[in-house]
């Protein structure tokens, strides 16, 4: 078996980035995203996107997963964002617990050939270990209310439904997501 690993990514690893995102969610939301929404992931912004987030350094996390020489998977986490509509992040935590001991998980992806081998497990504890470290305490990501396996993967992790749901507009439709909370004390095993 190759060795897996967790990585900060660079410059380079943009375009493995786009082609990990366009191929999980084409497979993954073909039934929920209009093909217009799946092709621009693929598109010259979606790049420059890519780009800007892994140059943008800080707070900001953009980790990749390999295997061997494969590029498998990948991570964006970052101090989260009061959500539109909201005061502050969610408060279930412990009192006095601010936004700015919230972190959010904004994409985890791990192409589905590469599934089932830890590497989602791996960029989750990675990415929280460099939250937690920064003063972040809890953590929180929005997925589809219908992709049963990413709500099935958080929970094994202890994340839970808050009851927060939003609605994207995806262009032909909507896309209802559900907000899922938890510590980012989180501890890989071997």
């Amino acid at each position: 078996m190759a060795i897996a690993a967790v990585r900060p990514a660079a410059a380079a690893d943009v375009e493995e980035i786009v082609r990990i995102q366009a191929t999980t969610w084409e497979a993954a939301y073909a039934e929920l995203v209009p093909p217009a929404a799946l092709a621009q992931l693929r598109s010259p912004e979606a790049r420059k996107a890519w780009s800007a987030a892994v140059a943008v350094g800080g707070g900001s996390h953009v980790l990749v997963a390999t295997e061997g020489a494969w590029t498998v998977g990948f991570c964006a986490a970052a101090p989260a964002q009061v959500p539109t509509g909201a005061s502050e992040p969610p408060a279930d935590g412990p009192s006095g617990i601010g936004p700015e001991h919230w972190a959010e998980i904004g994409a985890l992806l791990v192409e589905p050939r590469w599934g089932r081998r830890g590497h989602g497990g791996r960029l989750l504890a990675t990415a929280a270990h460099a939250l937690f470290n920064a003063g972040a305490l809890y953590g929180l990501a929005w997925v589809p209310e219908a992709d049963a396996a990413s709500r099935s993967f958080y929970h094994r992790v202890g994340w839970e439904p808050d009851g927060t749901v939003r609605v994207l507009d995806t262009g032909d439709g909507t896309l209802r997501e559900v907000r899922l909370v938890g510590s980012l004390d989180l501890k890989l095993e071997d």
